[in-house]
């Protein structure tokens, strides 16, 4: 069984069906005893980290999370879902995330530009990523295979071994997707990434 936490954010109900159109048994639970009988968890996110973090916070959901991930069972975080798993954030303020993978959720800066035109923040749109480890999550998908990103902040990593995969916004290389042991995450949205979202999907589910 996959859950998919329902904390009032995120595309629910799009991941839950693409998981459901591949086969597996996918639910949506705003219940944090669910995570606990989970093979897999689903930490989906949109909008601002203060947000999300308080909602995960008074839901009760931290501490079921984290027991999930030491227990060694997958988990797999999309958008700001990806950004919660970092030590901090400064959206809004500075602000604790779940610290499962050390580093910083950062602001793109303004005045960024590429070919002379200025680019707009948030980063949105398809853009091409470049896989730096063999994590199996990317299991038979290629290299620049283009996803699709809606999002102002981005991860910074502090370790290289944790990225998966990277993308470039004007001068930025930013973190894409990590992979730490159990912990699988994606800053680009795989149910809007059509064939390719799918694979990631179904990877995830296999594992």
């Amino acid at each position: 069984m996959i859950t998919i936490i329902d904390y009032e954010v995120g595309n629910l109900r799009s991941v839950a069906k693409a998981f459901e159109k591949l086969g597996f048994a996918a639910r949506v639970s705003a219940d944090p005893r669910d995570i606990e009988n989970a093979d897999k968890v689903v930490l989906p996110g949109v909008g601002a980290f203060r947000d999300c973090i308080d909602r995960l916070r008074d839901g009760g959901f931290v501490e079921p999370l984290l027991a999930h991930v030491a227990a060694g069972r997958p988990l797999l975080g999309i958008c700001v879902g990806m950004q919660l798993l970092f030590d901090e954030s400064e959206e809004f303020g500075r602000h604790r995330g779940l610290g499962l993978i050390p580093g910083k959720v950062l602001r793109f800066p303004a005045g960024m530009e590429e070919g002379g035109e200025r680019l707009k923040v948030p980063h949105m749109g398809w853009n091409a990523v470049s896989l730096k480890r063999p994590s199996p999550l990317w299991h038979g998908i290629e290299d620049g295979s283009y996803l699709y990103f809606v999002h102002s902040y981005y991860c910074d990593a502090d370790s290289d071994a944790d990225v998966a995969a990277t993308c470039r916004y004007g001068d930025i290389e930013f973190c894409a997707s990590v992979w730490r042991d159990n912990i699988f995450a994606t800053q680009f949205h795989p149910e809007k990434s059509q064939t390719v979202g799918l694979r990631i999907f179904r990877n995830f589910g296999e594992l």
